[in-house]
């Protein structure tokens, strides 16, 4: 939340996703003096997918784009491989550089989704990491001391729990730091789980006897398993290149305690839409809310469709619009098919038994007919749809 109206005032596109700023009167004084301030946010390569809790930052860098502000984004070649401690309950594994670059590969085309990239001025932190003499490392790590690192929430819960911490582990934050004495940062975006970063950004600044960033700091967002934050690893994340089906099907997962807070971070719905949207049907406002995810990255047209699909198939149960085919097996030596072999072909049941088990709980149609009987041996002409559940379909051919 921003406290001063002014603040307030000039930073409104990005307002319903910044949770504090630290301090606010350095960054109005910033923004008084200075047409373009430079806005720095840094992103790790440890995985090969930005997902949309990333791109609650990334957002906030475009906007501040717009708003005429130079966005410097560092791509963490070299933080990557330390891994940044925030959060975890114990140390990451060493990610090598030939992994970080793979999962750069594909980085630019996913932000491009999202940042103007003709005027972001893009940095890697190995430009002056790689060349650091181990005396300048050392000298780096002279900046604090241990007593401030454990001021760090994470480190302070392991430590009392007698959890390993590794000196590896303290470099990170100052090495976050130092790209913001490199790169002359006004501002730094990132998490609630950043704070602490950011303040050794401020304090290493002052100490190199530069005007300290400040620190404009959002939300995290869990992820569609409601517990943990968004994580690829975690599988429950939701890719900025994800298919529109994908996108629509991981946003209906959402509790329905976590879509006010989706609707806000992570679409482009009106503040005032959103009131009404919560105020009417839980479904009716999570599917727009998922429509309005899928239309920030694919477009209104894949969303509304994307929408209509969900309504055919779960609301209307109707048959999808598009059914994966599948070539029949071989059929018995009469010529006919049995319904079992069909769903294990089909991939439905991985064994005979299952097969059966789903065959008698009733949920298996061919066509539009159940099958109730799992010794049945069907004729099949060709075109013919096999569904288990509501979700799964397989137009045999």
């Amino acid at each position: 939340m921003i406290h001063d109206s002014e603040l307030r005032e000039r930073l409104a596109p990005l307002a319903r996703t910044v949770e504090t700023i630290v301090p606010e009167r350095e960054l109005l004084e910033k923004l008084r003096a200075k047409p373009s301030l430079r806005c720095k946010f840094g992103i790790d390569p440890t995985s090969t997918t930005v997902h949309i809790g990333n791109g609650i930052q990334l957002w906030n860098l475009r906007r501040l784009q717009d708003l005429g502000h130079t966005a410097v984004l560092i791509l963490g070649d070299y933080t990557a491989t330390v891994g940044d401690p925030s959060g975890k309950d114990k140390t990451r594994p060493m990610l090598t550089p030939e992994q970080v670059e793979a999962n750069l590969a594909t980085w630019m085309e996913q932000m491009s989704l999202i940042l103007d990239m003709d005027k972001v001025e893009i940095r890697r932190n190995s430009e002056w990491f790689k060349d650091m003499s181990f005396l300048e490392v050392l000298e780096l790590t002279n900046r604090m001391t241990v007593q401030q690192m454990m001021e760090r929430d994470s480190f302070e819960t392991r430590w009392t729990n007698h959890e390993p911490i590794s000196v590896r582990e303290f470099l990170y934050c100052l090495m976050q730091g130092w790209d913001s004495v490199m790169v002359e940062a006004d501002v730094e975006l990132g998490g609630t789980d950043q704070t602490f970063n950011l303040t050794v950004g401020r304090r290493l600044m002052e100490q190199e006897g530069m005007a300290p960033q400040v620190s404009l700091i959002g939300p995290l967002l869990e992820g569609t398993d409601g517990s943990e934050k968004m994580s690829k690893s975690l599988g429950n994340a939701i890719g900025l290149t994800d298919a529109p089906k994908d996108v629509f099907g991981m946003a209906m997962r959402v509790s329905d305690e976590l879509m006010p807070k989706y609707m806000r971070l992570v679409t482009d719905l009106a503040d005032d839409e959103i009131e009404t949207l919560l105020a009417g049907s839980p479904m009716d406002a999570k599917l727009a809310m998922a429509a309005a995810l899928v239309a920030r990255y694919h477009g209104a047209d894949a969303g509304a469709a994307e929408r209509e699909e969900f309504l055919r198939v779960f609301r209307r149960h109707e048959a999808p619009s598009e059914i994966p085919e599948v070539a029949r097996p071989d059929p018995e030596d009469d010529g006919s098919f049995w319904i079992v072999n069909l769903l294990k072909h089909c991939g439905f049941a991985s064994s005979t038994g299952e097969a059966k088990r789903l065959i008698q709980g009733g949920g298996v149609r061919l066509d539009e007919t159940v099958q109730s009987d799992w010794q049945a041996r069907l004729t099949l002409d060709g075109g013919e749809v096999l569904r288990v559940g509501r979700r799964k379909y397989a137009r045999l051919i």
